[in-house]
């Protein structure tokens, strides 16, 4: 075993026994308990964002899911690791004394340089709801590409900013098409759970469930699915239940019964920022650098990499270009974030070495969504809940599983309200346009009628059996289908083809993949979890072979 990392300038600097102490715990339940690893924790690395002229063992591109769960292992193996994150910290509160807004009142904090909103679902009641904010480095982007617009989290912390934190696992009979060059059994006896340990994972309880009033919307769900014949499913999520009971008890400060969840959630949400950058802050040996923008990595003329980082203020201005050096490099930007940035530095030469795969492969985990216009007698409640708790699965005969999701405008609606996920085959492909310079993707909406389809085979059949209609309000003038969307961008690197079986760009030692671009465009659930598992299971692997 040798310090030196190949192609790199052997700052490692990870003596035999720290390897084979850090090593060991990762392994173990020290590890997921979030203890330092070694006899001492270093003490913590230079204070403010990272300098210009600076050289690092470790640069992690995102604080999402795969770049938090790298930085935490490689932290607690000894490893010191600088995060560079383009969205906000989100850790100072607002005029009004909270971190994040509310969905049904968005102010400049609600997008990523946006001048007005642009809500997922964007009409009620057949009226444009979007709204003028000041232009900011909001919490949300809607990214808009032909034929699709991606939401993302921008912020330390990512996705699991703004998503429903819906934590599932995919069922073990539909593991092979989610990653087929990937062991089921290491994933399902070792690193799923690793993962739903770290992140917090729980689920409601089934009897608070039947009496609350903020999931009368989820029962009537309930009631809807069986009676046309589907299985109706809890599913687990990230939210701390005993905190939400207390919100409905009036007893804490309220957060989901507030309508927090697109734009952040103040209080009972477990993000990342709770749980795995929590932990790897508490080593000591990690440092955030947010509002910062990698723009180029390259090989460096004496080993490792030069990355060029822009820096930004909240106006979405740079203020200053950095040029720093870093033994090994982790892309895990997200899906589109990595894609993209890998398609322009193998098409303007800084990788030009990159394989062909590099920017295939991208799907948008078969989302699609819908509304139902219940009866008088089905009222949904005024009050609901912004978490989603249960799922409708028709996977295996109609290859979808809908979340039951809230509609929380805090007046009775009526609707039940439903995000698909559905088994579309369709995939694009990211390439780089020299004209504009800027990175397109391929995407046609045409490709979204497979999840109509296949989300049709539940919603047909529940509105036949109770006599109700799809809702035709929610996404424009006389439109059923939210069919211009995705929540969960997946693929453009994919594992075994853009990389080897565990993240690495071969042709470039030193330099790793490990988010939700390795996986091939469907996870038959929401993805998270999946997306954590797959980088627990491959930083385990780049720790104990390639220091």
């Amino acid at each position: 075993m040798t310090d030196k990392p190949p192609g790199g300038t052997g700052r490692w600097s990870i003596s035999r026994r720290r390897f084979i102490t850090g090593t060991g715990s990762i392994l173990g339940a020290a590890a997921l308990a979030g203890r330092p690893i070694g006899a001492q924790a270093k003490t913590a690395l230079a204070a403010g964002p990272i300098a210009n002229g600076a050289h690092v063992p470790v640069l992690i591109i995102g604080t999402g899911y795969g770049g938090s769960v790298a930085a935490l292992r490689l932290a607690q193996a000894g490893v010191d690791v600088n995060m560079i994150e383009m969205g906000m910290a989100w850790d100072t509160p607002g005029s009004d004394g909270k971190i994040f807004c509310t969905t049904t009142a968005p102010d400049q904090r609600s997008y990523w340089l946006r001048t007005k909103t642009k809500a997922p679902l964007n009409y009620f009641l057949g009226f444009p709801i979007d709204r003028n904010i000041s232009r900011y480095t909001g919490i949300l982007d809607a990214e808009e590409f032909s034929g699709i617009t991606v939401y993302q989290g921008r912020g330390v912390g990512g996705g699991s900013l703004v998503n429903g934190g819906m934590a599932v696992t995919p069922k073990r009979e539909n593991f092979g098409t989610v990653l087929p060059s990937v062991n089921p059994d290491e994933m399902y006896t070792t690193y799923y759970p690793r993962a739903n340990a770290g992140l917090g994972v729980g689920t409601i309880d089934p009897a608070w469930f039947d009496t609350t009033d903020c999931y009368q919307f989820a029962r009537v769900g309930r009631k809807h699915a069986q009676r046309s014949g589907f299985p109706f499913v809890f599913v687990p999520d990230v939210y701390d239940w005993n905190y939400m009971k207390q919100e409905a008890a009036g007893t804490a400060t309220k957060s989901a019964l507030a309508g927090e969840i697109l734009y952040g959630n103040n209080y009972g949400k477990k993000s990342l920022q709770k749980t795995y950058i929590a932990q790897a802050k508490a080593t000591g040996r990690v440092t955030i650098s947010p509002l910062h923008r990698v723009t180029r990595v390259a090989p460096a003329a004496g080993g490792g990499y030069t990355v060029v980082i822009e820096q930004l203020n909240t106006t979405g201005d740079v203020t200053a270009t950095k040029t720093v050096t870093s033994d090994r490099v982790f892309f895990a930007a997200g899906s589109v974030g990595t894609s993209k940035l890998l398609v322009k530095l193998k098409a303007t030469g800084a990788l030009p070495n990159l394989n062909g795969e590099i920017g295939k492969g991208w799907g948008d985990n078969g989302n699609v969504m819908c509304g139902r216009a219940n009866h008088l007698w089905d009222p949904t409640g005024s009050l609901q809940s912004t978490i989603p708790c249960a799922g409708i699965d028709n996977w295996a005969a109609g290859g979808a599983f809908a979340e039951v999701a809230p509609l929380p405008t805090g007046i009775e609606t009526f609707a039940s309200f439903y995000l698909s996920i559905t088994k579309n085959p369709n995939r694009a492909q990211f390439s780089w346009n020299a004209a504009t310079s800027t990175v397109d993707l391929n995407w046609q909406t045409a490709w979204k009628q497979p999840s109509i389809d296949m989300a049709k085979t539940i919603f047909d059949k529940i509105n036949s059996k109770e006599g109700t209609i799809y809702r035709t309000d929610l996404f424009g003038v006389y439109k059923i289908w939210g069919d211009h969307l995705t929540y969960h961008p997946l693929g453009g690197a994919v594992l075994n083809k853009a990389t080897d079986n565990y993240g690495r760009l071969t042709a470039y030692p030193g330099l790793y993949v490990i988010d939700g671009s390795l996986i091939p465009g469907n996870t038959s659930v929401n993805p998270f979890v999946t997306i954590t598992a797959l980088a627990e299971r491959n930083i385990e692997k780049i720790i104990t072979t390639d220091l």
